[in-house]
C-alpha cells in the first residue's frame, strides 16, 4: 500500500473516531449539561423535544464510523476492493452531511469543520493514492 493510501487510512479513522463521538453525544450524553451546551441547548424542554431525533442521528453516525473502520481494516488486511469501497462510501457520507450541515447557518460552521475535515482529507488522499500511488 503506498504512502498515499496509508494516509487516506489514518485520516478515515480518525473521521470514525470523531464519528462515534459524535454518536456518544447524540445517543448517550444527549440529557447532560456538557452536551446541552456544545448543542446549544437552552431548556429541558428543547432537550426533551430533540431527544428522540439525536438519539437516532447519534446512530447515524455510528453505523458510517462502523463503515469507514471497517473498510480501513479491509483494505489493510487484503481486501482492498471492498475494503476501499466503503471507505469511499462512508467518508464520502461524512462529507456530505458535513456540507448539508454548513447548509443550515453560520452557526454550525464549527461543528461542519470538525465533521468533514478528516473524510475530506481521507478523500483526497484516497484519489491522490489511487491516482499516483505506487
Amino acid at each position: 500500500m503506498s504512502v498515499l493510501l496509508v494516509i487516506s487510512c489514518v485520516f478515515a479513522v480518525l473521521a470514525g473516531l470523531v464519528h462515534v463521538y459524535i454518536f456518544f453525544l447524540e445517543s448517550v450524553a444527549w440529557t447532560s449539561p456538557r452536551v446541552r451546551k456544545i448543542f446549544g441547548l437552552s431548556s429541558e424542554t428543547e432537550v426533551q423535544a430533540t431527544r428522540s431525533m439525536a438519539f437516532n442521528q447519534g446512530f447515524y453516525n455510528l453505523f458510517l464510523a462502523i463503515g469507514v473502520i471497517l473498510g480501513v481494516v479491509l483494505a489493510v488486511t487484503g481486501n482492498g476492493a471492498t475494503g476501499w469501497t466503503l471507505v469511499v462510501f462512508s467518508t464520502a457520507s461524512m462529507l456530505g452531511a458535513a456540507v448539508v450541515l454548513l447548509g443550515t447557518g453560520r452557526r454550525y460552521l464549527n461543528s461542519a469543520f470538525v465533521q468533514g475535515s478528516f473524510p475530506l482529507i481521507a478523500l483526497l488522499f484516497a484519489f491522490l493514492g489511487s491516482t499516483f500511488g505506487a
